[in-house]
């Protein structure tokens, strides 16, 4: 005759005890009990920790990380402050956690690997300094503030161009117009 077998029933020649061999119902017990196998709360993280990017999920918008010493093995989901996507997949993050609390990671950037700008690529640099009083806005080559079709434009080599479809210029003192040669039309 031919024993049939469950998925609960022990293998034969099997090392471990019968005990090991649990139905899902008791697997899911603490679950739905609201118990865990866990005894103690996750230890609270403070300061930065660097971690890796290990997909993107919800349609690009909950980075999943791992990090040394986090709770379990899985994946966690993350915030970030910066933009990520499939290229940063695989890369070292910087995180810090929200409250301390390990299971509330927060992705505040990239490390870089060596990869640096190379020189001719890099993006231009634009100089803003505030101080209340005063704004200073400065650029490398050309500096533009454009609002529809009116534009003004300042330029390295110290050019200043007005541009619009009507440019008005009024004051309640001397209106001077100086230069080297002024042309009307």
């Amino acid at each position: 005759m031919e024993k049939t077998m469950s998925g609960r029933d022990p293998i034969e020649g099997s090392s471990l005890p019968k005990a090991a061999f649990r139905d899902g119902a008791e697997l899911l017990q603490p679950l739905l009990e609201g118990t865990s196998a866990v005894t103690s709360a996750p230890q609270r993280v403070d300061g930065v920790l660097v971690g890796e990017l290990v997909a993107i999920a919800d349609e690009g918008r909950t980075p999943l990380v791992l990090y040394p010493g986090q709770p379990g093995t899985a994946a966690i989901g993350a915030r970030s402050t910066v933009d990520l996507h499939g290229a940063h997949i695989g890369k070292r993050m910087v995180l810090m956690f929200e409250g301390g609390d390990p299971l509330r990671p927060i992705v505040m950037g990239v490390l870089r690997q060596g990869e640096g700008w190379p020189l001719e690529e890099r993006p231009g640099q634009v100089e803003l300094d505030v101080d209340g009083e005063r704004m200073t806005v400065s650029a490398r080559e050309q500096l533009v503030l454009r609002c529809g079709k009116a534009s003004v434009t300042l330029t390295k080599a110290g050019k200043v161009l007005i541009q619009g479809t009507y440019v008005s210029s009024r004051s309640s003192g001397v209106n001077r117009v100086k230069g080297g040669s002024i042309q009307l039309n």
